[in-house]
């Protein structure tokens, strides 16, 4: 397998993996043909080496061909702090993510977006979904920097203020690799009139409502204070929970709670690595998927390596709920690889877009060499890639039928010029902001 094998965009490629992660599982002796940014066939090989005699196909033994990772939750701009929040009370936003963002300016904020963009491709994500930044900053900086790195981006405004909605929906429409949506970080940070106003524009436009929901037991307490109902149970109440919302975290939710989100059609990202860093709970993802509710998995800006995810995202279940309910599977390893590409896509309102291998369908696809000790012999690979797989296996990253990433690096930027850069700006970001630590004696 050579680089030049996959570079030229637009260009026709007739892929022949050893594998390939279709809907229905890994599957031998499949040919995959990309043209257009596009899967266009699917199928036995023989037959499409037959059908396409024009081209040369590319032949990639010992490689899976597989979704790319979606990313359902993230922030792009406090990437400079990641390493502030470890060992923190659990609830920090005013402490560190705050200071920390206002700090940004225009070249700091797309320094910090370009770095964390380029953190994904590396582990794996095509898409990252970013929940909105309190940056001073145009978000136009945002998308330059995801866009330069060349990875699918669900851009969030934040509109608490009720202010600029349509004309951010209006502004990205028809762009090929971001995605606009709406954001009110939480439920106390606007009037319900705003939310409910916020809500119908994004279900109006097909975009996504994005609002972090009982993520802690403060937040929690402070909905009940100031309106009387949980944050799952006042977004209801109110009208803004439907089939374009996506709630984040959703880590403490009562039965109830969980019943609405079903019967709305509500999403929401489950963040298994944020809990583990600093939270109250984990979400209870495997009761979300038995009672049918629609969820994502995403990193919060924790760290951006797709097989990490999935691999905390089981788990964190099984030390939180499969161990006392002596649930030996907990899924499987198909639940958290679907629902880390289609049901994540599908998540961010973008299922028809991508996530999956499937004709129709973005070309945003990774090829992973499984032929490693690790995975050897193999047996299970839905389970082995949530287990044992690791980032090193990466071999390319593309994102629309274009190669972002080789062996790790991108092929048509620096990146390690932005690394070298990030690590000059980043720590006088962090110096600005004079964020407010907790140091606790050992």
């Amino acid at each position: 397998m050579r680089r030049e094998q996959f570079e030229g965009a637009g260009r026709k490629k007739l892929l022949v993996p050893e594998f390939t992660l279709l809907p229905e599982g890994p599957t031998r002796g499949q040919a995959v043909l990309v043209d257009g940014g596009k899967f266009r066939e699917i199928g036995p090989a023989r037959r499409l080496i037959a059908a396409h005699r024009d081209l040369q196909p590319v032949r990639l033994d010992g490689h899976l061909l597989m979704p790319g990772f979606v990313d359902a939750h993230h922030h792009l701009t406090q990437s400079f702090g990641k390493a502030q929040s470890f060992g923190q009370p659990s609830e920090i936003f005013k402490t560190i993510w705050e200071p920390l963002e206002h700090a940004l300016d225009r070249e700091s904020a797309y320094l910090s977006a370009k770095l964390a963009a380029l953190e994904a491709l590396r582990g794996g994500f095509t898409t990252v979904a970013d929940a909105g930044t309190r940056a001073p900053v145009d978000v136009e900086v945002i998308a330059r920097g995801t866009e330069e790195a060349g990875i699918r981006c669900v851009l969030s405004k934040i509109v608490a203020d009720g202010q600029g909605g349509p004309e951010h929906l209006g502004r990205w429409e028809g762009h090929p690799l971001v995605h606009p949506s709406l954001a009110i970080a939480v439920a106390e940070n606007a009037t319900a009139k705003v939310l409910k106003k916020t809500a119908d524009m994004c279900a109006d436009a097909g975009a996504v409502f994005q609002i972090h929901v009982n993520e802690h037991l403060a937040s929690v307490e402070r909905s009940l204070k100031s309106v009387g109902r949980r944050p799952v149970e006042y977004l209801h109440h109110i009208g803004a929970l439907g089939p374009h919302t996506l709630g984040s975290h959703a880590t403490l939710l009562t039965p109830t709670e969980m019943r609405l989100l079903a019967d709305s059609g509500a999403a929401i990202s489950y963040n298994p690595v944020a809990s583990a860093w600093k939270g109250n709970g984990v979400a209870h993802a495997t009761m979300l998927a038995a009672m049918g509710v629609r969820f994502g998995t995403g990193t919060d800006g924790t760290r951006g390596d797709g097989f990490r995810l999935i691999d905390a995202a089981e788990t964190a279940q099984r030390l939180a709920y499969g161990m006392a309910s002596g649930d030996s599977s907990c899924g499987a390893g198909r639940i958290w690889l679907e629902h880390a590409t289609s049901l994540s896509a599908d998540a961010l309102g973008l299922g028809k877009v991508t996530g999956e291998i499937a004709v129709g369908k973005a070309a945003d696809f990774l090829v992973v060499d499984v032929n490693v000790p690790e995975l050897t012999p193999s047996w299970d690979l839905r389970w082995e890639l949530v287990r044992l797989a690791n980032r090193d296996q990466i071999r390319a990253v593309v994102v629309d039928g274009k190669l972002r990433l080789w062996d790790g690096w991108p092929t048509d930027w620096d990146g390690r010029a932005l690394v070298e850069r990030a690590a000059k700006v980043g720590p006088q970001v962090v110096r600005k902001a004079e964020v407010q630590r907790v140091n606790p004696l050992p």
